[in-house]
């Protein structure tokens, strides 16, 4: 017996008659609290940042363009290129949907070291970014599922999610999958190794860390999630768009783990 959930409308609320989606709530959200984490934490003696507040501020104002700019420029190229080729105009609606994590990380490593523009002071920067990250990751997960969106693979499990009046089948919540791994269970991982290993004194270590593990719980939950309807599947074994660029974040992260360790 599946789990019947009526539908949620993505408009939160309105102001002045203006939608307000429970999408752009989560990105604020995770701006907000990713901000006073990321302060909370830069001001601590050892974590080898010396900013002022308005540099601080600064840096974010940085940071949410990486993630906006390149999540969006991620979909695009990674996920939907040819209609957005058709459609050139469409890469500005933000508000239709589509934004890739994966993109979004470049972005925001990107715009980290254009900002801080050293590669020391940037690795430390990324570390702290590394450590706030999975909660943002958490809000927008939930999002996803409110939405109705990146739904799962069809499932008879009592488990499974039936829409009602929605749903043809009922489905897996992987949005809620990755909630919980992508955001809480990595959260708990990532502020363990900050505050009770020495991987903080190695520039680039958490980093590379939380791109580690993000790839394997991505991977993971690639297996119950629904391939993009206009990618399908890569292979004829199942490799999704997701589980390809997860794979290459995998190495990348191992590679910039094990080089901080050995630089040090």
């Amino acid at each position: 017996m599946s789990i019947v959930i009526n539908p949620i409308s993505p408009v939160a609320f309105t102001v002045f008659g203006l939608p307000i989606r429970w999408y752009a709530l989560a990105y604020i959200a995770a701006f907000v609290v990713g901000y006073f984490l990321f302060r909370t934490f830069a001001r601590r003696p050892d974590s080898g940042l010396d900013m002022s507040r308005h540099e601080l501020d600064d840096l974010f104002s940085w940071i949410i363009l990486g993630v906006i700019i390149g999540g969006r420029l991620g979909y695009v190229l990674f996920y939907n290129l040819p209609f957005f080729i058709s459609h050139p105009l469409e890469i500005f609606a933000v508000w239709h949907g589509g934004m890739s994590f994966h993109g979004g990380l470049a972005g925001v490593v990107a715009a980290t070291f254009l900002f801080t523009r050293s590669w020391s002071r940037g690795l430390h920067v990324l570390d702290l970014i590394s450590v706030v990250t999975p909660i943002g990751l958490f809000f927008g997960r939930v999002a996803n599922f409110i939405n109705m969106e990146i739904m799962g693979r069809p499932t008879d499990s009592s488990i499974g999610v039936f829409f009602n009046g929605v749903s043809d089948v009922p489905r897996h919540a992987s949005p809620l999958y990755e909630a919980a791994t992508e955001g809480l269970l990595l959260a708990i991982i990532m502020l363990g190794l900050y505050r009770y290993t020495k991987l903080r004194k190695y520039p680039g270590a958490l980093c590379g860390a939380m791109a580690m593990f993000y790839a394997v719980f991505r991977i993971i939950c690639e297996q119950f999630r629904a391939p993009d309807a206009q990618i399908g599947f890569l292979t004829s074994w199942g490799l999704t768009m997701g589980g390809l660029l997860s794979g290459v974040l995998f190495l990348c992260g191992a590679g910039l783990f094990f080089a901080a360790i050995r630089r040090r």
